[in-house]
């Protein structure tokens, strides 16, 4: 039975990793990681009508692939954990009618799929459930219409931005052992350091994904050279810079430290400071990171998930943007 160490910590036995599944939009497959990736298509709309319902295709398709790799039954399936950028989690709820199994929809931004890996880590270790699939999707289109204006608007972009990354991953867990499992997670508190640019997401959210690194240092009584490799969600270049500069003011000492939204693209690609969105940490990290372990090249790995909490409608009444960040780890089966 898992039990918090702090009320943000919990610390896993029989919580593992049966199959991962990963989509990609054009953008992220013409990037320095994009082989990795099961599936990718030729544009925005993959053959489809609109932007949300490429986006509910993509989610499909991983979840599909993951289930064929995992050699189960969408039936056989205890809970689903989910969500998206869209209002309701359209693109999730769309399809959740085809899994005829409960689907747990869960918003956290940018870091929904450390929530819903947290979520479904918990339940299976205590017994509740066996079987889940957590996952996550996101649309570069979809979210600029969301969150910002559509891209026929043709706005002039800011040089903070970031790029919402395009694509799907499904992870099914399970208490089979098996190579990879998740070892330990810690839930974060939303931080709000007064941040008001919606086009600075790194700055905003870098707080966050400090705080949440410092509970779980504190809680599990580590410290960053017990992982070979820290990494956080999707600050991008600029974010990464100040979240060196908060460890380095806090003594924090670490074997290697990069960001999702870094490694997702090359800097030669039109994505301004980097890659963010739900997608951008999961097809990192379960599309590139897990199978770099399978292979040995890391042990464990500390993925710290960011997300900005944003509403267009609380930016345009000049609100603060609070941010929030889960943290996970991945750990090598010995």
């Amino acid at each position: 039975m898992s039990s918090p160490i702090s009320g943000s910590s919990f610390v896993f036995d029989n919580v593992y990793i049966q199959s991962v599944a990963t989509t990609a939009g054009i953008v992220e497959y013409q990037g320095p990681l994009g082989h990795y990736f099961d599936k990718h298509y030729p544009d925005h709309y993959h053959h489809n009508v609109s932007y949300e319902q490429a986006e509910i295709e993509m989610l499909k398709d991983a979840l599909l692939i993951c289930l064929k790799n995992g050699k189960v039954k969408k039936e056989e399936i205890d809970f689903y954990f989910g969500g998206d950028l869209n209002n309701q989690l359209t693109a999730c709820y769309y399809y959740a009618n085809h899994l005829h199994r409960p689907f747990i929809g869960l918003y956290s931004a940018c870091s929904t799929i450390g929530l819903a890996l947290a979520n479904a880590s918990i339940m299976i270790e205590n017994h509740n459930i066996h079987k889940a699939i957590a996952c996550t999707v996101s649309h570069n289109a979809t979210a600029e219409r969301q969150f910002r204006y559509p891209l026929e608007y043709g706005i002039q972009r800011k040089e903070t931005m970031t790029f919402t990354a395009t694509g799907s991953v499904a992870v099914y867990l399970s208490n089979k052992p098996s190579s990879i499992r998740i070892e330990s997670i810690t839930l974060g508190k939303v931080i709000d350091y007064d941040q008001y640019d919606a086009n600075d997401m790194g700055r905003a959210m870098a707080p966050a994904a400090l705080d949440t690194y410092l509970q779980h240092m504190k809680d599990l009584k580590r410290d960053g050279t017990y992982y070979d490799l820290i990494l956080t969600g999707d600050l991008s270049h600029y974010g990464k810079t100040i979240m060196k500069d908060l460890l380095k003011e806090e003594n924090q000492k670490y074997n290697e430290y990069d960001d999702c939204g870094c490694l997702l693209y090359d800097v030669t690609q039109n994505v301004y400071q980097g890659g963010s969105g739900p997608v951008c940490n999961a097809l990192v990290s379960f599309g590139y990171i897990y199978k770099m372990m399978l292979q040995g090249k890391y042990k464990r790995v500390l993925v710290l998930a960011t997300g900005a909490l944003l509403n267009p409608v609380m930016t345009n009444q000049k609100l603060s943007i609070p941010c929030v960040c889960h943290g996970y780890v991945l750990e090598v089966v010995v």
